[in-house]
């Protein structure tokens, strides 16, 4: 038996001295943590036992993504936003909105009268309160996986918006030593949302609303506080009471893509006279002529067209992502009694994040403006593809594709008509069961 033991705890040795070692301590994030933030979150008020009991002993989180590490490759795969990472037909996907309208409808009934309640005060529609809260947590289904000052931190440290995320850190701590919130109730998506309604730290200090008078904002499990505080960021941000996000449309075949964007915004008797009509036989009424509105085209010319009302800017203010916003469009239109786009989508492929971002630096070098660099395609993108198609008299379509990325390059373009250089088709949706998780908001 002493001899299996010697040769046990020889063998375990052997093991430890050829086992990877585990990463160490990271001395520069504690030492950042301790030169950098707890002064600036000490100025703030926060304690320093709060600080301790949210910090202490904590590494960053390397698994999150949108985070610039020297020791891993750059990988698009890993970046957490899906606004950005699928095509419009893939993100506005039927069955996504299949669930949503279906369990919508049931939490609705189930919560009219605050709902109801939440639209009379504060003058947001209800159905557009009721689909962010749906397009966020699936109506408070799904439940947030991560810590959010460690989250935070994380992005704070190693993320590729470190300012945006320094600030938010020092708001959540601040939130904790308020006691707003305990750390354990402070669940977070992967870039620290936090809330029933997905807040980041800084949304809660400026929408934050009591809507049942207790002398709290519990955005975490009062509904009531959730929902009005999501309506009070919309006034804030300039909602038209009475005024919709915007409509679906018929664009007249020819017209050209590059009108598409906010800064087009013109009165909508201008749109109709270019052909323009709405879809399902409906009209427009004649006291909307006046009313301001802009085309947006999400996935250039293979997919719908859309008139915007300033409200869909206001919406912005809450995710950034043209797309989502059109979800949450739609999808309260479908809560509201609507039915399915009734343009289709033809197939494209989304390029990779680095192929964007050097498309967008090459267009800018040209000087059309591309606004942030940041392999995101939205409408700024699309339009500066679109006059960059015009000027060099390649096929006009304003989509990103592989054959514009490849001309701007200077390379062989053998397939400047076809949306994507592989002529790839759209993937077709999972046979799996649609889960709340699939579109949790990952701000």
């Amino acid at each position: 038996m002493a001899l299996l033991v010697s040769l046990l705890a020889g063998f375990a040795c052997a093991l430890a001295l050829h086992a990877p070692p585990a990463r160490a301590a990271d001395a520069v994030f504690r030492n950042w943590l301790e030169t950098v933030i707890w002064p600036e979150a000490a100025a703030q008020g926060v304690s320093r036992a709060t600080f301790d009991a949210a910090l202490a002993n904590y590494e960053p989180d390397r698994s999150l993504p949108d985070l610039v590490l020297p020791e891993r490759p750059r990988d698009d795969s890993r970046k957490g936003q899906a606004e950005f990472q699928k095509t419009p037909a893939e993100y506005l996907s039927e069955k996504s909105f299949v669930w949503l309208n279906d369990n919508g409808r049931k939490f609705y009934a189930a919560n009219a009268a605050l709902l109801n309640g939440v639209e009379k005060r504060l003058g947001v529609d209800r159905h557009i309160i009721l689909a962010i809260f749906g397009r966020e947590t699936a109506f408070g289904t799904y439940k947030l996986p991560h810590n959010a000052i460690k989250v935070l931190a994380t992005q704070a440290y190693l993320g590729r918006r470190k300012e945006y995320f320094h600030q938010e850190l020092i708001l959540g701590l601040k939130m904790l030593e308020e006691r707003h919130v305990t750390l354990a109730d402070m669940t977070a998506s992967w870039a620290g949302a936090t809330g029933l309604g997905q807040f980041m730290p800084s949304d809660f200090y400026n929408y934050r609303y009591d809507y049942d008078g207790d002398g709290r904002y519990d955005v975490w499990h009062n509904l009531g506080d959730s929902l009005a505080t999501t309506a009070n960021s919309l006034v804030k941000n300039g909602w038209q009471k009475g005024k919709t996000w915007g409509y679906e449309v018929r664009a007249p075949k020819g017209l050209d893509c590059t009108l598409e964007g906010a800064q087009g915004m013109k009165p909508l008797r201008a749109w109709l006279a270019m052909g323009l009509t709405r879809t399902g036989n409906r009209q427009f009424g004649q006291e909307q002529l006046d009313d301001k509105m802009f085309l947006l085209r999400p996935a250039g010319n293979y997919g719908p067209a859309f008139l915007m009302t300033p409200n869909f800017l206001v919406i912005k203010t809450y995710n950034m992502a043209d797309l989502y916003v059109l979800f949450v469009g739609h999808l309260a239109d479908r809560l509201a009694g609507g039915g399915p786009f009734e343009g289709q989508w033809s197939p494209i492929t989304m390029l990779p994040q680095a192929d964007i971002e050097d498309m967008q630096n090459r267009l800018a070098g040209l000087g059309y403006d591309m606004g942030k660099v940041d392999g995101k395609v939205g409408a700024k993108t699309r339009l500066g593809v679109g006059l960059y198609q015009k000027k060099v008299g390649l096929p006009l379509d304003c989509w990103p594709s592989a054959g514009v990325l490849a001309h701007l390059r200077g390379q062989p373009t053998p397939t400047l008509h076809a949306p994507s250089a592989a002529g790839a088709p759209r993937r077709a949706e999972a046979r799996t069961e649609w889960r709340p998780e699939a579109f949790a908001n990952g701000r």
